[in-house]
């Protein structure tokens, strides 16, 4: 199971980034995947999960309404496009299909002017 998150920046309050999530070694298709992120001196939480079709989806309250999370399962990749980015919203982002335990590196996402 191998998961490689991409698309964290540096990016001013308010602002808009997607990140995405490239999955590869197991059956992407069949697995719910989460979105998780860790602020510094903070333990890693869950953010956002969809279903492995796509049809469901379950957000942490603080980003709702400004985090979506979707997924296209012919590139075997997930999502998260975050807008009206709050300095509380910066942390290492990561993805996990449901169950597996596997992390990624994780992408970084600073917001700050």
């Amino acid at each position: 199971v191998q998961v490689v998150e991409s698309g964290g920046a540096l990016v001013q309050p308010g602002g808009s980034l997607r990140l995405s999530c490239a999955a590869s070694g197991f059956t992407f298709s069949t697995y719910a995947m989460s979105w998780f992120r860790q602020a510094p001196g903070q333990e890693r939480k869950l953010v956002a999960t969809i279903s492995h079709d796509g049809t469901a989806t379950r957000y942490e309250d603080s980003v709702k309404g400004r985090f979506s999370v979707s997924r296209d399962n012919a590139a075997n990749t997930v999502y998260l496009q975050m807008s009206g980015l709050k300095s509380e919203d910066t942390a290492v982002y990561y993805c996990q299909p449901v169950g597996t335990g596997a992390w990624g590196q994780g992408t970084q996402v600073t917001v700050s002017s």
